[in-house]
């Protein structure tokens, strides 16, 4: 097909976002200068090009705005079971288990990926890292294995998949109209393979520096550094120590991991057998959503009946405040992005027919096919990088519209599924910026708790995390 000024257009304004994600510096300026640049070079109009603009970012936002609700609800029942002291009862169970060094880095794992899963990372580290890491490192484990334990855990293993919230792989098949349900399950078996290599090799480099269960370990992490004890305070949420425990606190702190276990095992069940009735593509987050309302609710109740209104009104909105606060950039650079689909370019260009609506990210991939290798571990890997730069961000989110948009267009030309090469690019997204090998994402606050410097979580998660994702990028393209 002939390309026209706007599909290069779009095309320098996406190697603008890549550069500038590779410079580390925020991207939502070029976005909304480059949707400005692509309205008005398609329209003729530079009046049409100020309001693409907005209807980019309106656009956006109506697709994305199910997941910025599940984020909110999330968060709230977080601070909701906080209130009561919920949250802490549900750790101290695996407080009385970490006999060891080795047993403490497993169940640091174990306790991260099921809390992030639901709760996602940023929220629960602060909890894991204020009361497990300093029983971990009276068991024997070096403050370094507390921290990869952790960051791989959560950071990588569990936000990649995000299997019960489905913010990323909601991301990822946004702008291309992709399978949600097929990114999920894809994901989740990546995640699970990446996490197995990175964590198993991790706690093979760190295995020899595991030292004998004693007090000494704690007094000596403790002393170790005066300005870290400073920042770990800073980091660590005020109301945390401010809580006074509910009487309702274990009965929450019982309840809510059982029913969400209970509705995980469903869903799996039914996505991966015929044990159970299946149900349809989004209703698993939609039902915790709204069990989770319940208890935000019984939570509040259970604190203190006559304020209980006022304080499900406020969690909620606390809720909201971390949603946009994560996710609030995101919606004009997926503005940017969802220009280049055609089932969004007619909403954002106001066109009446939509099947006249521009494709211009599928056009440019068509246009070039022939100079696209068509090999599939070639394109796969190339997604994979694609994906790991995109993390250079610190985040990890902001390009998953892209890396979605772009494997739907080379799957037509090397016979791979679509989602199958989504997921690899989320993978390499997420594991990179989500972060475990960038030291301005969020694993500062778990460096912060362990009381080391970023740079060596980062050095020592390198290897572990790299492998893990090839080894896992490979069955991918063979068995996905």
């Amino acid at each position: 097909m002939e390309l026209t000024a706007a599909h290069w257009m779009y095309l320098i304004g996406t190697c603008i976002i890549i550069m500038t994600m590779l410079f580390r510096q925020n991207v939502v300026v070029p976005a909304l200068l480059m949707t400005f640049f692509v309205g008005w070079i398609y329209s003729g109009s530079f009046l049409m090009g100020v309001q693409s603009i907005f209807n980019a970012s309106l656009t956006a936002a109506a697709e994305l705005f199910n997941i910025f609700l599940i984020i909110a609800i999330m968060t709230a029942l977080l601070h909701a079971l906080k209130a009561i002291g919920s949250d802490e009862q549900m750790i101290v169970p695996f407080q009385k288990v970490m006999k060891n060094g080795h047993l403490s880095f497993w169940i640091l794992v174990f306790v991260t990926y099921a809390l992030s899963l639901f709760f996602w990372p940023a929220p629960a580290v602060p909890l894991i890292g204020a009361l497990l890491i300093p029983v971990a490192i009276r068991a024997g484990l070096p403050p370094i294995g507390a921290a990869i334990a952790i960051s791989l855990a959560g950071h990588g293993m569990a936000l990649s998949s995000d299997f019960v919230i489905r913010v990323a792989p909601g991301l990822t098949a946004s702008s291309a109209g992709l399978d949600v349900a097929a990114i999920t399950d894809k994901t989740l078996i990546l995640s699970l393979i990446t996490g197995a290599v990175a964590l198993s090799i991790a706690y093979f480099m760190i295995r020899k520096s595991i030292v004998k269960p004693s007090k000494e370990n704690l007094i000596k992490w403790e002393q170790n550094d005066e300005d870290d004890q400073e920042q770990d305070q800073a980091i660590s949420p005020p109301e945390q120590n401010e809580v006074a425990k509910s009487k309702y606190s274990f009965l929450f702190a019982l309840i809510v991991p059982l029913t969400f276990l209970a509705i995980i095992v469903y869903v799996v069940l039914a996505t991966f057998s015929n044990a159970v009735p299946s149900i349809e593509s989004g209703a698993g987050a939609s039902l915790i959503g709204g069990i989770a309302v319940i208890l935000i609710i019984g939570a509040a109740f259970a604190k203190n009946v006559k304020s209980s209104l006022k304080n499900v009104a406020d969690h909620i909105t606390k809720g909201f405040m971390f949603a946009f606060k994560v996710m609030g950039v995101v919606i004009p650079i997926a503005g940017f992005f969802f220009i280049g689909s055609g089932d969004f370019a007619a909403k954002i260009f106001r066109l009446e027919d939509p099947d006249q609506a521009p494709a211009f990210l599928f056009d440019l991939v068509q246009a070039g096919q022939h100079a696209i290798p068509e090999n599939a571990f070639i394109t796969g890997f190339g997604v994979l990088l694609l994906g790991m730069i995109s993390g250079l961000d610190g985040s990890g989110f902001s390009a998953l519209p892209l890396i979605g948009s772009l494997s739907d267009a080379l799957s037509q030309s090397i016979g791979v599924d679509g989602t199958t090469l989504a997921s690899i690019g989320q993978m390499g997204a997420i594991w990179v910026g989500g972060g475990t090998l960038i030291a301005w994402s969020p694993i500062i606050a778990i460096a912060g708790f362990a009381k080391i410097p970023v740079m060596d979580l980062v050095r020592k998660s390198f290897i572990p995390v790299i492998i893990g994702l090839i080894v896992s990028t490979v069955v991918a393209l063979m068995f996905l």
